[in-house]
This record gives structure tokens, sequence and C-alpha cells, in this order.
């Protein structure tokens, strides 16, 4: 079954634009006709977010909440004993997202010609990563699929949750810093050059500030569009310079060492890690695979590494911990659970635990980074009031004193 964009006018002659599901473009046109729609054009959707044209799309249109609500609903489906293929033709009828119904439909396609699920989805990276599809063929391969969806949705939730709560505390720092940059700017181009105007009276010399501050003034006035191009070109060389290679590796290393965001993306990461594996070896995926997954999850180089050759000790019949603790990135105690978890047989618990307590603190942690930065932003903000009124305040002081 495919999905059908059509344009139209009904029985009353106003236009109509909507979608149909059919099996082709005949059965659309019946049916619209048995609807008393005239059809004016009609074409079949199709989706952006598959393999072929992953190079050309930025995203996937679809977010993690609407994934995480699609995978319970096609949980509860599948438990009901719903065969696949009618499950995701009701899943097409729930949807709200145009996008991801279309995907839908041609994932129904798929599978309806023979191929597995997970198969199906791999086909859309974009939209289903490798921790889904891996899960959901673990889940086909060992008869679980249900219980594999509902974990998928409980992971996906709690990745949103985690997300949410990272823009956040991000939100207001970001507001504040481009209130703040707009208001100098139309201070230093709208109400400094009014104000300087009185002191071209003064046959004294002007406070270095005053001077400093004219000439900010006058160069904002005459370059500000060099000003916005700068900032943008110092931001895209910068992503550049540390997307890939030594300019990535000494970055996020200089990240992991900053005072406070440090400790707050270790623990992100060390959280991700582990609740990332233990939801992956508790739906029967292979330590492995596992792993490597895992560590392209990781949005930390040096953290990467270090997942990378544990999971070398892992393929050597070795234990996991040795070189996360010799990497100085994970905590102690991480790896101390960790340890005790491949002692006892118990090591998706024993992640489970540790991811939930670091979500915890992560978001203590976010917590007091918005209440640290609040008053720092606050300080800045009224140090450049302070500059901008002691060169404004001290040449009026001294002119009424000329007077």
């Amino acid at each position: 079954m495919a999905i059908f964009s059509y344009k139209g006018l009904d029985q009353a002659g106003r236009d109509v634009k909507s979608t149909i599901n059919a099996e082709g473009v005949s059965q659309a046109k019946t049916k619209l006709r048995s609807m008393g729609i005239m059809l004016i054009e009609i074409k079949e959707q199709k989706s952006d977010t598959s393999k072929k044209s992953a190079g050309f799309s930025f995203s996937s249109g679809v977010s993690i909440e609407e994934l995480s609500l699609m995978t319970r609903q096609l949980a509860t489906l599948v438990k009901a004993k719903i065969q696949i293929v009618e499950a995701l033709s009701a899943l097409m009828d729930q949807t709200e997202n145009a996008k991801l119904r279309v995907v839908l439909s041609e994932i129904r396609g798929k599978v309806n010609e023979g191929y597995s699920l997970a198969k199906s989805l791999a086909d859309y990276p974009k939209v289903f990563n490798n921790v889904y599809v891996n899960m959901v063929e673990a889940g086909e391969a060992s008869g679980n699929l249900e219980i594999v969806l509902i974990r998928l949705a409980d992971f996906t939730e709690a990745q949103s949750k985690l997300k949410s709560k990272i823009k956040g505390a991000m939100l207001y720092p970001v507001i504040m810093a481009s209130v703040g940059f707009i208001m100098m700017m139309i201070i230093f181009i709208f109400v400094i050059p009014k104000i300087t105007k009185i002191f071209t009276t003064m046959k004294r010399e002007l406070p270095f500030q005053t001077k400093l501050c004219i000439w900010i003034s006058e160069f904002l006035q005459n370059y500000w569009w060099a000003v916005i191009v700068g900032l943008f070109a110092s931001y895209y060389m910068f992503r550049k310079y540390i997307a890939k290679g030594k300019g990535q590796a000494r970055w996020h290393s200089l990240v992991l060492k900053m005072p406070i965001a440090g400790n707050i993306v270790t623990m992100i990461n060390v959280s991700r890690f582990c609740s990332t594996l233990a939801t992956l070896l508790n739906s029967g995926v292979n330590i492995l695979v596992s792993m490597n997954i895992v560590k392209n999850l990781i949005n930390n180089v040096h953290m990467q590494q270090a997942i990378a050759e544990s999971r070398t000790n892992v393929k050597e019949g070795a234990s996991l911990t040795a070189p996360l603790l010799k990497s100085g990135l994970f905590p102690p105690m991480v790896t101390h659970m960790i340890k005790l978890g491949e002692r006892s047989g118990e090591l998706e618990e024993m992640l489970t635990i540790i991811s939930e307590n670091y979500e915890e603190q992560v978001d203590t942690k976010l917590s007091g980074l918005t209440s640290t930065l609040e008053p720092l932003m606050m300080i800045g903000m009224g140090l450049a009031v302070a500059f901008i009124i002691a060169s404004v305040i001290v040449p009026m002081m001294e002119l009424n004193t000329i007077r």
C-alpha cells in the first residue's frame, strides 16, 4: 500500500488537497471518484530518508517523541498477535507525521514482499538508527519482538528526556547571550553616536575608555556587516576544525578538562554508554556488535577509543573494564561496578543501575549549571553596561566642570 497526495474539487466545487492510501494509482483514482472528488493532480509520495537520499537530507523530519510513540503502538499491536503488515497499516492511519506515514508505507511494502522488519527499517537510517535496527533484528530472531519493542520505546523516551534536559539547560544562556549581543549592537550603533556629538565641543583630552567606546561605535556603524560575517565565518571554520582529525581530538580533550562542562559531558556519555549497552544486551544483541554500536553513539573520540579497545579485549576473551579504567575517562566506580556485573553474570542489571544513577546526576548538574551561568551572564552584561556608562558619564562630568 502506498500513499498518494492529490488535488481536486469536491461536489460543491471547493478545492481539496489531501492524501489517500491505496495499492496503486488506479485504486487511488477509483477511491477518489467514489468520494465524489474530481481529480486534478495525483502523485505517489516518496520518502527522502532512505539510504539512497541520505546524503541530500539534513533531517529525517521525524522527532524522537514520534518515533517512541510509534514504537510503543507497534509493540502493543504485535503483542496482540496482529501481523506486522496489518500493524504497519494501522500505524499509517494513526500517525500524524506525513513523512513518517510515507516511511511506514514503504516499509510495509518491503515486509509484504518478504523482507524482514529489521532489514526494511535498515533502509531508513535517518529515522531508525543502528540501535533500533539491531534490537529489532534480535527480537525477530528470538521471537520476543514485542518485548524488544517495549524496551526500544522506553529507551527512546529516556533519550528524548535527556535531550530535552540539555536543551532546557542551554536555552536560558543562549537567549541571554543573544539578547545581550543585540542590545550592545543597538547601543553602539544608534545611541553612542548621538551622545558623542556632545564631546566634539570639548577641547580636552577624552579618557581612554571613552575613546575606545567611540572607536567601537564608529567601527560598528561602518562595518557591522563585517562583524556578522566574521562571526558566521569563525563559527563555520571552528565547526570544520573540530569535525575530524587532530582538531576534533584536541577539542574533545579540552571539553573534558573544562571545570563544569567537562564533568557533565563525561556523565552524559557514561550514561549513554551504559543505558544503550544494557538495552542491546537485554534484547539479545551480541556483545561485540553491541559495543561497536555503542562506540558510534558516544560523542567524544577519546571515550570512543577506550570503548574500541575494550571491545578488542572482549573479543580476545578478557574483561571489558581494563581499557575503560586505563583511559581515565570512565570513573573508577563505573568500571568497578561493570567488573562486578561481569563476575556475577548480571552485567545488564549493573549497567542499568549505573545509567539510572548517572541520569539523576546529569539532571542535578544541569540544574546547577543553569544556576551558575545565570549570575555569570548577569555580571558580564553588567560589566558591559558599566563600561558604556563610565565612557559617557566621565566626559559629561568633565564638561559640566568646565562650564
